[in-house]
């Protein structure tokens, strides 16, 4: 479908078999260009982060050390603590609560916030456990992001209409401006730290990258790795943390299926220990249930956009160089011609399947899908099963959960969910 957002070209796709034109051999390397919107300038350090820089030299090097020195399986597996002790702090700030209704939403940000943060900077800044002297710095950290979140979702109608953006109408850009020389100050601090009192042998990254720099300094500016620690704090959180109330969402409404990820976990793990990451391979119902919640309800639901660097042709049609190609995730998603019963929650239709890389796009695909799957798996499945392991947990009231969505850039949920959690008796101890 062709559309016209003011004077750029826009080509929205909703079938697998034009995706996987749009994604393999020579298309894959057009359209591995983001459009270069006000965002993308302001807010990526005028286009040099991972996710905003131009296909190129810049971008593969970047995407590299993602791959190779940040994000892959080994570097992971020696992060496993810090994501496991996260999730136990969670569970004990939920045991405290565990009278009251708990709020997801909440936990579920400051849970995937304090992961990113403490894996990246080496400080948590959300939750009980900051010590007072942070606290000032934590507190201005938190409406920092709140603020640079908010830019990062707001459309500037200047990307499509120029006049606008000449005449300053909306503002928008100014505002960008001002959020990221607080975000620069934030993070030269940070940096300024981590030279000080960092170690490669940490495992935090940005020690990581300060040590690559001293062999590397004219690849690995102080402005990259700034643009580095923006990219993974922005996906790092928001995806997982509106995935996981998106699933427990689901649950709820399923109690069935609860109730066998809740057996899977006995069955493989016990209630002797709490559940570790390296278990997960074992839960197969956790892991489908996973996938079916991101089915339903992709937190991109289109796809973060890319631009043709030349004309191609999709689907017998051309495709003018300088369009905007949008993949419409969720209709692919839903589509009664891939999925049986589309709208219905059914994990085990996930059992040996293996044909689903173009059909399942809740972590895009091609040159410039997303580097953090893994982590991001990780971290949605260690959660739910630790909270199922950990508490019985109960809706409020006997109605279903509301699943209507507020539809932004990302999709969440309208009416943030709240539960009752009770521990269960033999894992209290194992919690604290």
């Amino acid at each position: 479908m062709l559309l016209r957002f003011g004077v750029r070209k826009v080509v929205v796709v909703t079938s697998p078999s034009a995706v996987e034109e749009c994604f393999t051999k020579t298309n894959d390397v057009v359209l591995a260009n983001r459009p270069q919107l006000l965002q993308a300038k302001h807010l990526n350090y005028n286009y040099t982060s991972m996710g905003a820089a131009p296909y190129g030299a810049l971008w593969h090097a970047l995407r590299r050390v993602a791959a190779t020195e940040l994000l892959s399986a080994k570097r992971l597996d020696t992060t496993t603590y810090l994501r496991e002790h996260e999730v136990k702090l969670m569970c004990r700030r939920i045991l405290k609560d565990s009278l009251h209704k708990v709020d997801f939403k909440s936990w579920f940000r400051d849970l995937t916030n304090n992961i990113t943060t403490m894996a990246i900077i080496g400080k948590r800044y959300y939750g009980d456990e900051i010590d007072i002297g942070d606290l000032k710095q934590a507190l201005e950290f938190r409406e920092m992001m709140e603020e640079y979140f908010k830019l990062m979702h707001t459309q500037t109608l200047g990307d499509f209409i120029p006049v606008i953006r000449w005449i300053g109408f909306d503002g928008v850009e100014k505002k960008m401006i001002d959020t990221m020389k607080r975000v620069n100050e934030f993070l030269d601090e940070v940096i300024v730290e981590r030279r000080h009192i960092g170690s490669p042998e940490s495992g935090i990254t940005v020690d990581k990258l300060l040590a690559l720099q001293e062999g590397e300094p004219e690849l690995y500016t102080n402005e990259i790795i700034k643009g580095f620690i923006l990219i993974m704090l922005i996906a790092g959180t928001e995806t997982p943390y509106l995935t996981l109330e998106w699933s427990m969402s689901l649950l709820f409404n399923n109690p069935n299926a609860m109730e066998t990820i809740k057996n899977e976990i006995h069955t493989h793990v016990g209630f002797d220990r709490l559940l570790q990451e390296s278990d997960l391979g074992k839960l197969n119902y956790l892991q489908n249930m996973v996938n079916e919640s991101l089915r339903l309800y992709p937190t991109l639901p289109l796809l973060l956009p890319r631009e043709a660097s030349d004309n191609i042709t999709i689907g017998g049609y051309l495709v003018p160089r300088g369009t905007m190609l949008m993949i419409n995730a969720w209709a692919i998603q839903r589509d009664p011609i891939l999925w049986d019963e589309p709208d219905k929650f059914m994990p085990e239709r996930f059992d040996n399947r293996d044909d689903d890389k173009y059909k399942l796009l809740a972590f895009s695909v091609g040159r410039r899908g997303c580097p953090g799957t893994n982590l991001g798996y990780r971290i949605i499945g260690l959660t739910l099963g630790t909270l199922i392991q950990a508490f019985e947990c109960e809706k409020i009231g006997v109605e279903e959960i509301d699943m209507a969505a507020f539809y932004g850039l990302s999709m969440a949920k309208l009416k943030p969910l709240q539960a009752i959690c009770t521990p269960r008796l033999n894992m209290i101890a194992h919690i604290k």
